[in-house]
């Protein structure tokens, strides 16, 4: 008899790697990159520091921090070719699908495009996550008629896309929360765009092509796309004081709650308590509780009724609304964050590489002849 195959939809269960880059650990409930707890390195570092961190493995001192900022400021600009192409795409495209296809326009005009060296694979990397920021800017306000604003290089990370988007810079603690969001989304393991990155980035693809793939996969609301579903679903419930009976009749309709939920965390997502935290502050600096309200409702029933925690889209969701950004950029944020996940996985699939192709159990007809027309 032949054995018995399992098929694991999904991959669940399925170690298809080794990775050294970050791990959630059960028996603290943290998430780690490099082994730093994410919520110690939210209280502790940069953005800029994190994304060092992930493509390096140690969080760098001043003179490499520093170094790598000015690297990153350089890189920002976009080419005239692209200006023009961004100008052209449709004003009512989701800004997924254009930060999606500008990545994959600057992978054609990268000068070393097709070197795949792990040095080469780093400068691009970094030339992705400094322009990034600018195509998301740029066509979002390009598609609601207004002229791109400029990367300014002396401002850092954060606050230069803000000023991108809006044209000013907001409050510190804004800018706190919002590079506190760049870290926690900036890495969780072999999540469906990472793998489908390091598949693409497998077969020896530029790293333009895989971050490409990262971008279309993260784009799904199963995944990246969850945060604004989270927002859309909040705008529905009209006061916290509706948000039980609201959900109670979602319940009864067997229909998904956005925002709950996580194929890895069982018990709550370690990433949550942290965005909560700054997401509450955005709710103190704005002066509107509702969302923070309506959402500890719904929390509170989903726990008490389904045994279900949140995840990181959650709280996020609500914290970039309060921020001022449109519903639609939530995930394209996420990009500009996730690049430095994805980045470090291509380099670490790329230093011992070996081309991933899985099997799969055939279930169709068995072979047969193929009828004259006749007997069709």
């Amino acid at each position: 008899m032949s054995e018995k195959i399992e098929v694991r939809k999904g991959l669940v269960g399925v170690y298809a790697d080794e990775s050294s880059i970050s791990k959630v650990m059960p028996e603290t409930n943290s998430l780690t990159y490099r082994g730093y707890a994410v919520q110690d390195l939210c209280e502790q570092a940069s953005f800029e520091e994190v994304v060092y961190l992930l493509w390096n493995g140690e969080l760098p001192n001043q003179a490499q921090l520093d170094a790598f900022k000015a690297e990153e400021k350089n890189n920002r600009a976009l080419s005239p070719a692209l200006m023009k192409v961004l100008r052209e795409f449709p004003h009512d495209a989701h800004p997924m699908d254009a930060i999606r296809t500008a990545v994959s326009f600057m992978g054609m005009e990268d000068p070393e495009w097709a070197d795949i060296s792990d040095a080469a694979q780093r400068r691009k990397a970094l030339r992705i996550l400094a322009k990034a920021p600018v195509a998301v800017a740029a066509a979002a306000r390009l598609a609601k008629g207004l002229e791109p604003i400029a990367p300014d290089a002396s401002l850092p990370y954060a606050e230069n896309f803000f000023n991108m988007v809006f044209g000013s810079v907001p409050a510190k603690e804004v800018i706190r929360a919002f590079d506190v969001s760049l870290i926690l989304y900036a890495e969780h393991t072999f999540n469906a765009s990472t793998f489908t990155a390091r598949t693409v980035s497998s077969t020896q693809a530029d790293i333009h092509g895989a971050i490409t793939a990262g971008i279309a996969a993260l784009k799904g609301p199963l995944h990246g796309g969850a945060n604004e579903a989270v927002m859309h679903m909040l705008k529905e419930i009209p006061s916290p004081e509706e948000a039980e009976a609201w959900l109670l009749g979602k319940f009864d309709h067997k229909a998904l709650v956005m925002g709950f939920g996580h194929r890895v965390y069982k018990s709550g997502d370690s990433r949550v308590p942290t965005m909560k935290k700054y997401a509450e502050i955005m709710a103190e600096v704005v002066g509107d509780k509702r969302w923070m309200n309506t959402s500890a409702v719904l929390a509170k029933v989903m726990l008490e009724k389904k045994n279900i925690h949140p995840n990181l889209d959650f709280p996020a969701g609500p914290a970039y609304y309060l921020m001022g950004f449109d519903i639609p950029l939530f995930t394209p944020i996420f990009v500009m964050s996730r690049i430095s996940g994805w980045s470090a996985h291509v380099l670490e699939q790329l230093a011992d590489n070996r081309l991933i192709r899985p099997l799969s159990l055939y279930t169709g007809v068995e072979q047969r002849p193929v009828p004259p027309m006749s007997a069709r």
